[in-house]
């Protein structure tokens, strides 16, 4: 627990880093241009690459020792965070105003693939869960992977909005380089084995290597997640909500920064991030009651009640009230999709399951992403603006103006999300699943997780 206390804060100042530069350019590329389809052009870039190379680095973590991992995650945002920095103090700063300018374009992918970059560490470090911690206290270490994530999100709100605000681009890139540097440092110092801790894989210390070498291998990857009846399902759900969660990713800058100042926006976002922090800690002391899959599917209901409701008005408040429960309830669905992955997956093959998963998860967004934007600038924003039919027929309790048509475009999202959760919960492939994950082994010289017991389909049932 110490080798995995030690890794999980390096991934914190890691994700500091990324996500600071994330949330950063996405403000500055919409104060530079006002373009909602910009960046709503970003979101399909950043949710795109993550699809499209999951799998691989997936591969890579099964491949290589997983120190190795994330030190190359860390090398790659360093380098592409100085290529940025060199092409931005290289360009006038009147090009950066043009949404169809191709070096705006150029440095946006590059900060971008910066940020990526830690997608490579984000799998790695849901392997090293398996590897270093006992099979029944997943699920809060899980919670503790969230709660990190939340003061991650809640310390870049606050400084990205400020530093864009204050400082500028110049000074965002420098300290990104700068934080690279030293998360690199602390890394090498780390000794991170690749031998499971005594009950945390399939056995006492075991090599969490197999006698295979592995490889891309998608055909046995697709078969080992086959092999478990409705873990395709609980993917497809995921799949399902990245696509409806992309609506979210494009538009909120927009709709959160046609109320209020980007500093506000900064600082309130921030104060939301608590709510990352409050699901995680939650999921990190209590557990998921030993049926994650439940709690998976219970906070996704709740998840998108709120989504449907927390834009029905023009209000920073509201919107404020209805992210914070959103964002309480994150973690606590990451950790239960990973922790049934960790249990019913081999370790030798998580790495290559948990990038399938993401590429699977995440194809879905870029679509979103890059039709939304569209969809929103010249349907939703039009319908409600003055004059448009939406106007008149939705107006008088709605209200009218384009940050109505983006709180439409919101209500009708949250509606779809909820519809289909209550849908897939009552499916065969829930049932399926949760009786898959109870019936599991637990790992040898290991014991249950706390909380779980065997029973019946019955008493798994959506009823239940």
């Amino acid at each position: 627990m110490k080798t995995f206390y030690a890794v999980l804060a390096n991934s914190l100042a890691a994700s500091l880093t990324n996500n600071f530069v994330w949330f950063a350019v996405t403000f500055w590329v919409y104060l530079q241009t006002r373009s909602v389809l910009a960046t709503s052009v970003m979101a399909g870039v950043y949710s795109g690459t993550v699809a499209a190379t999951g799998f691989f680095l997936g591969s890579l973590v099964d491949r290589y020792p997983k120190k190795l991992s994330l030190l190359v995650s860390s090398l790659a945002s360093q380098l592409l965070y100085g290529a940025a920095a060199l092409l931005y103090f290289a360009t006038p700063a009147r090009v950066f105003t043009d949404p169809s300018a191709p070096v705006l374009w150029v440095f946006v992918v590059l900060t971008l693939f910066g940020a990526i970059a830690g997608n490579l560490r984000s799998i790695a470090l849901s392997t090293l869960v398996t590897l270093l911690v006992p099979e029944p206290d997943r699920e809060r270490a899980n919670g503790m992977v969230g709660t990190s994530n939340g003061v991650s999100f809640l310390v870049c709100s606050i400084f990205s909005g400020l530093v864009i605000g204050y400082l500028g681009m110049g000074w965002m890139l420098g300290i990104a380089f700068v934080l690279t540097i030293l998360v690199v440092a602390h890394l090498l110092t780390l000794h991170v084995p690749d031998v499971a801790a005594a009950g945390a894989g399939q056995g006492d210390g075991e090599p969490a290597a197999p006698a295979e070498p592995p490889r891309l291998d998608i055909a046995g990857t697709i078969r080992a997640v086959r092999a478990v009846p409705g873990l395709f399902g609980l993917i497809f759900f995921s799949t399902f909500n990245n696509l409806l969660g992309g609506v979210y990713m494009s538009l909120m800058d927009a709709y959160g920064l046609s109320m209020v100042s980007v500093q506000v926006w900064g600082f309130l976002w921030g104060a939301l991030s608590l709510g990352f922090i409050v699901g995680g800690l939650v999921v990190a002391k209590k557990g998921l009651g030993g049926r994650p899959l439940r709690a998976l599917f219970l906070s996704n209901i709740v998840l998108w009640a709120i989504s449907s409701v927390f834009a029905v008005r023009s209000s920073i408040v509201l919107l404020a009230i209805g992210m914070f429960v959103y964002l309480c309830l994150i973690p606590a669905v990451e950790a239960a999709e990973q922790t049934v992955f960790q249990k019913v997956i081999p370790p030798e093959r998580q790495g290559r399951v948990f990038g399938f998963a993401q590429s699977a998860e995440q194809a879905a967004s870029p679509v979103t992403s890059f039709v939304i934007g569209p969809v929103a600038q010249f349907v939703f924003i039009p319908f409600m603006s003055v004059g448009g039919a939406g106007a008149r027929l939705l107006g008088p309790w709605f209200g009218v103006g384009p940050d109505r048509g983006l709180g439409l475009l919101f209500t009708v999202t949250g509606l779809i999300g909820l519809a289909v959760t209550l849908f897939a919960m009552r499916s065969a492939a829930y049932r399926r699943l949760s009786v898959a994950y109870q019936d599991a082994p637990a790992p040898e010289g290991g014991e249950a997780p706390s909380g779980t017991s065997k029973a019946s389909p019955g008493e798994l049932s959506p009823a239940a």
